[in-house]
């Protein structure tokens, strides 16, 4: 997801239920349609911790003009023990009719935002299959992408436009699902999404199919990789596709789908063409296009983009900076880069969201390294680091939900962080770890990473214990007290007063600039005038000459 609050960044700002054919025109129940208490994630339910989510398989029908959805879901997941119920999150606005598991229908209860599906003599370990029939009216988004749920409006010729967003609150506002971070489909997912006859669905992986039936069609989505439940979305419209083949780092053909309102099709090469050249930029630094049997997509949407695996969201009307004479979004890059920031290396918790969200922003600053130079680097990164209000740390403990950790400085720290991190530990291991992060299967696909597992794999390439460093600037909110006092004639001592370890700095004396280790107990130097100290701002710090 783009950053919510807009910073410079080099221009940038980041019912009763029908059955058979019909279609719901009331709400499922009585319930407010506020979901603002919404979030993902946070600790995790025993009943939800035995279940490891294999596939699932959406097949609904939308009625634009009710502003409804019907249909039914299809889970496939494992038990790791026996269980007398089986947990499963949607929002309350969702009218559950019946459920079968195996085949046999299944008793249940909604509660909130829950399904409890319940069986006297239990559900044994392995393998169980789960239909559920559902619908309703859907939440609507009140500020999307940050405040998620449908967004149902026309373009500029009046043609239905229909968006769903929901990072923050989870898929469960339109499905059934296990909603949390740590648990993707394994096996992907399929999604069957049925319309009037004159609009498109973009949706994620590949398209099999289209079947046309008495004024409706059905589009037959279907991933090849597994996703996060928030990327398990389509966005509906008066759609043209513009196509495009690209060849990646590793020689594999991959198709680009571009879905744009047919009012915008002028606009295609030219986006295509930038999102080829983003793409050379990120293998660059991140290892090939993580989505290879799928596609490289994008949509047209009505509201800022976001980070849809192999389908991501796309809305600045078109319009672009130029840096270094080459044309640049800063909305289209950021959401492509979480392909492998957020979509392939994923956060197990949400109190680990920094990863995702920050190094897609320091993303942003390489590809200004590479667009623009050095200069264009340090500005954004400038940019970034003032930006910075150090209100709360971007590491909370334990297992939190998404509106626990989410803000700006996620992305804004977490980036700096990044930048700071390449100074400590240099840029000969920098960047093969950074693109290790992105590569490695321990950390990507089916495998979740945490703040110590990223600490843990730089530590081992430095061969620095960057525990202190990682601890201080993610999960405190304390900067670098360093002091300059005059202790002789020309005598300066360098103190680090917060920072209990050995720490590289630079230090210009008399106009050179020298790279040394501040210890504990700090240094020594001698200099005609009093010494600067990371002048060029590598740290967050506060710097007092006595």
């Amino acid at each position: 997801m783009i950053l919510f609050k807009k910073i410079r960044l080099h221009g940038r700002c980041a019912h009763g239920l029908i059955l058979g054919m019909l279609f719901f025109t009331q709400p499922a129940i009585s319930q407010s349609r506020d979901i603002s208490y919404m979030t993902s994630g946070g600790k995790l339910h025993p009943l939800q911790a035995i279940m490891d989510i294999r596939h699932y398989t959406i097949n609904l029908k939308v009625d634009v003009e009710h502003k409804t959805i019907q249909g039914n879901v299809e889970i496939r997941l494992n038990l790791t023990k026996p269980t007398d119920t089986l947990l499963l999150d949607l929002v309350h606005l969702m009218l559950v009719e019946k459920i079968k598991v195996n085949l046999e229908t299944a008793t249940f209860y909604q509660k909130g935002d829950k399904i409890y599906i319940t069986k006297t003599n239990g559900f044994k370990q392995g393998q169980q299959n789960i239909q559920i029939f559902y619908g309703g009216e859907p939440p609507v988004a009140v500020r999307p992408p940050w405040k998620g749920g449908f967004t149902w409006t026309k373009d500029s010729n009046g043609h239905p436009w229909v968006a769903i967003n929901c990072q923050l609150e989870g898929a469960k506002v339109y499905f059934p699902c296990k909603d949390h971070p740590s648990d993707e489909p394994n096996e992907g997912v399929e999604l069957n999404i049925t319309v009037p006859a004159d609009l498109v669905v973009a949706g994620p992986g590949l398209l099999q199919k289209v079947i046309t039936k008495k004024g409706k069609k059905t589009f037959y989505w279907k991933t090849n990789y597994t996703i996060s439940n928030y990327c398990i979305v389509f966005n509906i419209g008066k759609y043209e596709v513009v196509s495009d083949t690209y060849t990646t780092i590793n020689g594999n053909k991959v198709p680009i789908d571009f879905y744009v309102l047919e009012e915008d099709t002028a606009h295609a090469k030219k986006l295509i063409e930038t999102k080829i050249r983003d793409t050379k930029i990120l293998e660059k630094y991140f290892g090939e296009y993580p989505w290879v049997k799928d596609k490289i997509g994008i949509a047209e949407v009505p509201n800022p983009g976001m980070e849809h695996q192999t389908m991501i969201s796309f809305q600045n009307k078109f319009e672009y900076e130029k840096i270094g004479g080459q044309y640049y979004s800063a909305n289209l890059f950021h959401e492509y880069a979480h392909e492998w920031w957020a979509n392939k290396v994923t956060n197990k918790d949400w109190a680990h969201m920094w990863i995702q969200e920050g190094i897609t922003t320091y993303a942003e600053a390489l590809c200004m390294l590479e667009l623009g130079g050095e200069n264009a680097y340090n500005k954004i990164i400038d940019d970034q680091k003032r930006s910075i209000k150090n209100k709360k740390a971007i590491v909370q403990a334990g297992e939190i939900n998404s509106g626990e950790n989410y803000s700006g400085e996620i992305y804004t720290k977490g980036s700096f962080f990044m930048h700071s991190l390449r100074f400590v530990i240099g840029d000969a291991v920098f960047f093969p770890t950074l693109k290790k992060l992105a590569t490695d299967p321990a950390y990507t696909y089916d495998n979740f990473v945490t703040t110590t597992d990223v600490e843990q794999l730089f530590s081992q390439a430095s061969g620095k214990n960057l525990q202190p460093f990682f601890d201080f600037f993610l999960r405190t909110t304390d900067i670098l007290d360093i002091h300059v006092t005059e202790k002789g004639y020309h005598q300066y001592q360098v103190n680090i007063t917060n920072y209990f370890t050995d720490l590289p700095v630079e230090v210009t004396i008399d106009n050179t600039i020298q790279k040394m280790i501040i210890p504990k107990q700090g240094v020594i130097v001698t200099s005609n005038t009093p010494p600067m100290v990371d002048a060029k701002g590598f740290y967050l710090k506060k710097v007092t000459i006595h």
